[in-house]
């Protein structure tokens, strides 16, 4: 099949420094350049509709982008563009590639770590095994949330809630879901009510009606009620927590009283990476945590990006967005400042191309 021109251009948005921040560098460029064609067979050239944002995408190059000469850092060259999540159109395959795919398909996935060519532009080089086929029926703006937000919350109870003890044959799994309005507490929720588990969670007063309008059995309103010690009050109930914002601060230290000895802590998001590195490797003789703590690590695994867009496509979960539409893409960094304030509600997502 023969494939269309690449453009030599594209718009993006680029950061030419993590100092102060990735976000205060962010500049749009109407004519930057464009990925170059697939160099391996695995490779796959896209053009990107709909990207969603993610702390991922300026904390990591942010906190890792220690420059080295020629405009490199730890995680890419720069200039870049920020973004993981995608939903779009295969424009070009690699004349090897005997995968699944070929221009013309419409695909999302998730890029295994940050770029020099990020989804905050038109195109994007990706791995075929970080792609999947848009489910029919799956808009790209909702298949845009399902690479980071979704499937981390898929993960962080599939694999750290075993629903096979015979304890819970009679009762159902208790978990807190700690930070339930942003962007992954919101389908976390859902598919912990899913498999059967009743939810304890927090947020602010203005998102207490959603997360009850999700499911969520009990929603504790951190501007009102002391989340440590409301929780503590409950004793040992809780079979699993996910923790997505790492505060109150003392609340891992605090496990204790209300995390079965059995149960795992699930760190999947902190105010930084050394918080949540510190909160991990501080012993219970100064003052750490006494459950076990995961700090959770992606794995970007085709299986789970196929199995989230299918509980999508089959309205098991919806997907909350920020204002419930898509942002237009010369907005993208006040999006990003939106993120970055914690006051997003569900996912932020921006259009990025038609």
């Amino acid at each position: 099949m023969s494939q269309p021109p690449i453009p030599a251009t594209m718009k993006a948005w680029l950061y030419t420094s993590t100092h102060p921040s990735v976000i205060a560098n962010l500049t749009l460029h109407t004519s930057t350049r464009s990925p170059p064609p697939p160099s391996y067979a695995n490779h796959l050239l896209i053009k990107v509709h709909s990207t969603s944002l993610n702390p991922a995408d300026h904390k990591v190059p942010q906190q890792l982008g220690i420059p080295f000469s020629g405009g490199r850092t730890l995680v890419c060259s720069l200039p870049a563009s920020p973004g993981l999540d995608f939903a779009g159109e295969i424009v070009s395959v690699h004349p090897k590639h005997k995968g699944e795919f070929k221009p013309g398909d419409k695909v999302y996935g998730c890029l295994a770590r940050p770029r020099t060519f990020g989804t905050a532009g038109e195109y994007i080089l990706a791995d075929a095994n970080d792609v999947a086929i848009l489910p029919e029926g799956v808009s790209p703006e909702d298949a845009a949330c399902l690479g980071v937000s979704v499937r981390t919350a898929y993960q962080s109870l599939k694999n750290y809630l075993d629903l096979s003890k015979p304890e819970f044959e009679n009762e159902s799994p208790k978990v807190f879901i700690n930070g339930g309005s942003g962007g992954c507490g919101v389908f976390a929720i859902q598919i912990a009510k899913m498999l059967g588990c009743h939810v304890t969670t927090t947020c602010s007063s203005r998102n207490v009606e959603l997360l009850t309008s999700l499911g969520a059995d009990e929603v504790l309103d951190y501007t009102k009620t002391n989340v440590t010690e409301t929780l503590k009050g409950k004793g040992l109930i809780f079979d699993l927590v996910i923790d997505h914002i790492g505060l109150p601060a003392n609340l891992y230290a605090e496990s204790h009283h209300f995390l079965k000895p059995a149960g795992a802590w699930v760190q999947v998001g902190a105010a930084s990476i050394m918080t949540a590195f510190w909160r991990a490797i501080t012993p219970r003789c100064l003052g750490g945590g006494r459950r076990r703590l995961v700090p959770l690590m992606l794995a970007n695994s085709k299986e789970d990006l196929v199995a989230v867009g299918e509980l999508v496509r089959d309205k098991k979960i919806r997907i909350i967005k920020e204002g419930d539409k898509a942002w237009d893409f010369e907005r993208l960094k006040e999006a990003y400042e939106l993120l970055a304030s914690g006051r997003a509600r569900g996912k932020i997502v921006v259009r990025v191309a038609e």
